[in-house]
């Protein structure tokens, strides 16, 4: 990934240096319970974790490795071969009874465990942004759209209750998506461990915090890792279903909200009045490269008989992509909802912006309460919205004027159903319902 999207923490995951550091521990790992199991000398494998300690990190030479693999094809015999120059004759003991995948395989998923405890703290200060923000707004009054038209007042905190709740069950897979990779697998060819005892792998398996694959084949199934790409796509799709509001309304049409526009900067190089949702547009392009990853992960589960290579290619790429984009995004996100400016008064001014017309369904309800049959009382309560809408005149004064509605309810009754506290008054329960569940957890 570009340095651009890429913050240090989660990039230097997937660097060579890392990659290699994740390598040589399953090696020595194995060999050590080899060791316990009295399949290699425990002396010799003892040697070998003395002298990778006192080599520190530059033990392994990321360009050596590249080196050797020009000429054996290979990227593990290469490491291996690397490793026996470094480490002496002892390194004859690593890599006994493996295969490649046994060791690939088991990297990744400390390599995924690792990646996916850093998007769950992403994820955690996104959750703390919007309950903080929802809690702030949560009696602030505002127009709710469908099909992008006025329908009935919510309130602004709702709205953001909304997101927070999607991105609580986004945490919710990704921490079953972890659970899923969190696996091991040493097994030796095709997984039948005729070459490596099963009390290895779960030695292995315990030292490295990870559970025991129960069929591995010779690769561990990619359906696990699909369920974290799956897993980050819906990330991706939540990020993007936030952004994409908030770029609604930062329209100057509407104007209820916007990014925080910093001392110095600038929206247009040609026009200088220009404050545009930049962050906002980001994180929808961030979350389609996101989602782009789940396709190919999909594609992954299909090998041929007990293993193939077809899906290394793509998660050389897809994985450290999907895993440094969405880290970015969800930091990106978290700040732009922590400083999100809101405007109340835009907002009760859009709610008032039809004149009343969010009582319909109100006046509606209250005239089938008198007994009138739905539909008619869907004609007359239709009949003065199209005129309020297409006359610019306040719906309540053409209702109070039509004998046919003040008649059955009115006036006094007809002025109490169009209280817009009353659109709001279970917003306190459902906050209560959501986060104070929460905060029993």
């Amino acid at each position: 990934m570009i340095p651009r999207y890429s913050r240090p923490e989660m990039a230097a995951l997937f660097t060579a240096e890392a990659r290699f550091a994740l390598w040589l521990e399953v090696e020595l790992v194995a060999a050590e319970a080899m060791a316990e199991q009295g399949l290699v000398p425990a002396a010799d494998v003892a040697a070998l974790r003395r002298k990778v300690v006192q080599a520190g990190p530059g033990l392994i030479d990321p360009a050596r490795v590249e080196e050797i693999e020009r000429v054996t094809r290979h990227d593990v015999i290469a490491f291996l071969t690397h490793l026996e120059e470094r480490l002496g004759p002892e390194a004859r003991w690593l890599h006994r009874g493996m295969t490649s995948s046994d060791l690939l395989d088991t990297a990744l998923a400390l390599q995924l465990v690792r990646a996916c405890d850093l998007l769950l703290a992403d994820l955690d200060r996104v959750l703390a942004a919007l309950a903080r923000r929802a809690r702030e707004h949560r009696d602030t009054p505002c127009i709710g759209r469908s099909h992008g038209i006025h329908a009935e007042p919510t309130s602004f905190g709702l709205k953001l209750l909304g997101h927070w709740a999607e991105f609580r069950r986004c945490r919710d897979r990704l921490c079953a998506a972890r659970h899923e990779i969190a696996t091991c697998a040493i097994s030796g060819p095709v997984g039948t461990f005729a070459s490596v005892p099963p009390a290895v792998e779960a030695a292995v398996a315990a030292r490295l915090g990870l559970a025991i694959e129960p069929v591995s084949t010779q690769v561990i199934p990619r359906d696990r890792h699909a369920a974290f790409v799956c897993a980050l796509g819906l990330v991706g799709s939540a990020i993007e279903r936030m952004a994409t509001e908030i770029r609604h309304l930062q329209r100057t049409e509407v104007g209820e909200a916007e990014e925080y526009f910093h001392p110095g900067q600038k929206g247009s190089s040609a026009m200088p009045h220009k404050r545009n949702p930049v962050l906002s547009e980001n994180l929808c392009g961030l979350a389609r490269m996101i989602r782009a990853a789940v396709v190919p992960a999909l594609e992954n589960v299909v090998l041929w008989h007990e293993r193939d290579i077809s899906h290394s290619s793509v998660e050389r790429v897809m994985l450290p992509d999907a895993c440094i984009l969405a880290d970015f995004a969800l930091d990106r996100l978290a700040g732009l909802v922590d400083r999100l400016v809101v405007y109340p008064q835009r907002m009760r001014a859009n709610l008032e912006a039809t004149r009343g017309l969010y009582n319909s369904q109100r006046v509606l309800l209250a005239l089938t309460d008198t007994g009138l049959p739905r539909q008619e009382a869907y004609r007359l309560v239709q009949r003065n919205a199209m005129r309020a809408f297409e006359d610019s005149r306040p719906f309540l004064d053409l209702l109070l004027a039509d004998p046919e509605v003040r008649d059955r309810l009115g006036a006094e009754r007809l002025r109490e159903l169009f209280d817009v506290g009353w659109h709001l008054r279970h917003v306190g329960p459902i906050f209560e319902r959501v986060l104070g569940a929460e905060a029993e957890q």
